[in-house]
């Protein structure tokens, strides 16, 4: 048996800034945000800390896979936007959700980071160290934005999604993982010294470009599988003519690529989880359906993972 996702939920906070509304306070336009990023929308946090999402994300991820959180033997929590450096979010939110039996610690990947904390989970799981792992993504990004630098203001939104992994039934699960760094390129994206999100986007580009491609093929040939094989594709919601570039170096049509980027902009380490959540409830994703995950961010890392759909 396989490690798998057996449960998932998200949580996104209720105001939304349009691009509209950016018109109004920067020198952009619907029409420039769109054509460039894709992004009609994002949530905004207002009167909640990243704990308090991931919080939120938790419990509906327990719900949805059944289990109490007394079962949870780990809680894995993906940030770079802690409420403050100690204790950990996931500490916080053990506190909250009553999962005394376990150990809990956050990880640091930026928008990788829902891929490095399933792939840490799954070797646990398939150890047999822990029958459920909590994974959480979240960020409150827009803590950390110049609100005056439209390069990026624009780009990101805050949000939370969660996953129960445990063992699945045969076939499915974790088929491949990769998991890679460039430390080299740290300085393409990074928080200032106001601590504010840096960007040099061309390079950023170039790289994801590159890279989501690469590490999507790789790890559907570890899975003995080809392109033909793979029924969906789960990009880290960052740019959309980044996930049309990884889509098409698969040669996948554009119904079998998750796109939620013009809901909730890049949710960094939530985004991932956000879009299967959405896509399950529309019916995107079924059981035994082979799906790609696959993300990049600041580090700079990159992540990919495929599996067979299904508890």
């Amino acid at each position: 048996m396989n490690a798998g996702i057996i449960g998932i939920g998200k949580y996104v906070p209720e105001k939304i800034m349009t691009n509209a509304d950016f018109e109004k306070i920067l020198d952009t336009s619907d029409e420039w945000i769109r054509s460039r990023t894709g992004i009609e929308q994002r949530h905004i946090a207002e009167n909640e800390e990243t704990s308090d999402l991931a919080y939120k994300a938790a419990v509906n991820a327990l719900e949805n896979a059944g289990i109490t959180a007394e079962q949870v033997g780990l809680i894995i929590v993906a940030t770079v936007t802690q409420d403050q450096n100690f204790p950990s979010v996931a500490c916080q939110i053990q506190e909250r959700l009553g999962a005394s039996n376990g150990g809990a610690m956050d990880i640091s990947a930026a928008c990788s980071g829902f891929i490095y904390a399933t792939t840490i989970a799954q070797q646990f799981i398939n150890s047999n160290s822990y029958d459920y792992i909590l994974v959480v993504g979240v960020e409150k990004l827009t803590k950390n934005i110049d609100w005056t630098d439209r390069n990026t203001a624009i780009l990101f939104g805050d949000g939370a999604s969660a996953a129960v992994i445990g063992k699945v039934s045969e076939g499915r699960g974790i088929l491949s993982f990769e998991l890679g760094a460039d430390g080299t390129g740290g300085k393409h994206l990074k928080l200032d010294e106001k601590q504010h999100v840096y960007m040099n986007g061309r390079e950023v580009f170039k790289f994801a470009v590159r890279q989501m491609g690469e590490s999507a093929l790789s790890v559907i040939e570890k899975a003995g599988l080809t392109k033909e094989d793979v029924d969906y594709l789960v990009p880290h919601q960052a740019n959309i003519r980044i996930m049309e570039a990884a889509r098409e170096r698969l040669g996948l049509p554009e119904e079998k690529m998750s796109k939620t980027i013009q809901k909730y902009g890049n949710t960094s380490a939530a985004s991932i989880g956000i879009s299967i959540v959405d896509d399950l409830e529309a019916g995107k994703i079924k059981d035994d359906d082979i799906i790609v995950l696959v993300g990049f961010g600041g580090g700079l890392t990159w992540g990919a993972l495929a599996m067979k759909w299904g508890k």
